[in-house]
């Protein structure tokens, strides 16, 4: 847990605090993540159809990332318990993520370009020391700007995607958790190996390095 004393909006805009603060107050008064996500939807598509509110610092693609070459994941919020975060993940054309899990409920939408998604699903649920497990392709997804879906673990939580569009695709990930810093897992499906994973944020450093942290 981090020791600052407030949230951190390192995107210091009027929109995201006003979002922010919506989600902040859904979520203190909703006990189910499902009625939760049904009434941040609206806030999160109205995020998705302004086309202006995300500074240009926030768009960029680094030389390196966490989720892979060229890939950024800019942290634009996060709180100060680690249970609430936004960033945007900015894929160049033709880039995938790794297949990777979220360990948190949440909402990912396509803000920019276009993605396909391929979801995954563990044979069983995947523990923190686990090195080994069977997936299986279960769906597979066009995205185009406005799409978004939910993460209700464990369903749909193990996922990869790429950019198709000749622009670089930027997602936003609205995430119960702190996800660029909690470590996760990655996924080989030809080999069932699974590794702990860690994305980092391209503009934050993550304050500890505990690999038991992974909720």
């Amino acid at each position: 847990m981090r020791n600052t004393m407030a949230d951190e909006f390192i995107c210091d805009t009027s929109e995201v605090r006003s979002f922010i603060g919506a989600v902040k107050e859904i979520v203190s008064g909703t006990a189910s993540v499902e009625s939760r996500l049904a009434a941040i939807r609206p806030f999160f598509s109205r995020m998705m159809a302004d086309p202006d509110w995300l500074p240009a610092e926030f768009r960029r693609l680094p030389e390196a990332g966490g989720m892979g070459k060229g890939i950024a994941n800019w942290l634009l919020y996060r709180d100060t318990e680690g249970t609430l975060s936004l960033c945007a993940l900015v894929l160049p054309p033709g880039a995938a993520t790794p297949i990777h899990d979220h360990l948190a409920w949440g909402l990912v939408g396509l803000y920019v370009g276009e993605q396909d998604e391929e979801i995954y699903e563990a044979a069983m649920p995947v523990g923190p020391n686990d090195r080994h497990t069977d997936l299986t392709l279960v769906a597979k997804k066009h995205l185009g700007v406005g799409s978004f879906y939910e993460l209700i673990p464990p369903t749909g939580d193990i996922h990869r995607v790429v950019t198709t569009s000749d622009e670089p695709s930027i997602s936003l990930h609205l995430l119960g958790n702190d996800v660029g810093c909690i470590w996760r897992h990655r996924f080989e499906p030809e080999t069932g190996e699974v590794a702990p994973f860690r994305s980092g944020y391209s503009n934050k450093e993550c304050e500890n390095d505990n690999r038991n942290h992974d909720s």
